[in-house]
C-alpha cells in the first residue's frame, strides 16, 4: 500500500513537471513572438527583417545587428540605446515598456551571423 502511495506520489510530480515545462516553454515562444513582431514594427524600417539594415536605414547610418561589434555590446547598453536613442535613432523609453526593451535585446541577439 505504501508503495502504491509513493508511486502515485511520483507520477503526480512527474506530470505536473512536464505540464510545468510546456507551460514555461510556451510562454518564451509567445515572447519571442511578441519580441518579433515589435522588432518589425519599430525597428525593421531601419535596421532590416534580418539586422543587416534596409536601404533608408544604411544611409542613416543604422548599425548591422548581425556584427560583432553589435553583438558584443552588453544587453544594458542595447536597453540605453533603445530608451534613449542615438544619433538619428529616435527614444523609445516613453514609447515601449521595459519589458518590451529587454524582448527586443534578446531578439537582437537572435539575429547574429
Amino acid at each position: 500500500m505504501e508503495l502504491k502511495v509513493k508511486t502515485s506520489r511520483m507520477r503526480l510530480f512527474a506530470t505536473m513537471t512536464v505540464i510545468t515545462l510546456g507551460f514555461v516553454v510556451s510562454l518564451s515562444a509567445q515572447a519571442q513572438n511578441a519580441s518579433e513582431t515589435l522588432y518589425k514594427s519599430k525597428c525593421a524600417m531601419c535596421h532590416g527583417a534580418d539586422g543587416t539594415g534596409s536601404a533608408t536605414g544604411k544611409k542613416m547610418g543604422a548599425h548591422d545587428f548581425t556584427t560583432a561589434e553589435v553583438q558584443g555590446m552588453a544587453d544594458a547598453e542595447l536597453s540605453t540605446i533603445i530608451t534613449n536613442g542615438k544619433n538619428k535613432m529616435p527614444a523609445y523609453g516613453n514609447s515601449l515598456k521595459a519589458d518590451d526593451i529587454k524582448g527586443l535585446v534578446a531578439y537582437i541577439r537572435t539575429l547574429k551571423k
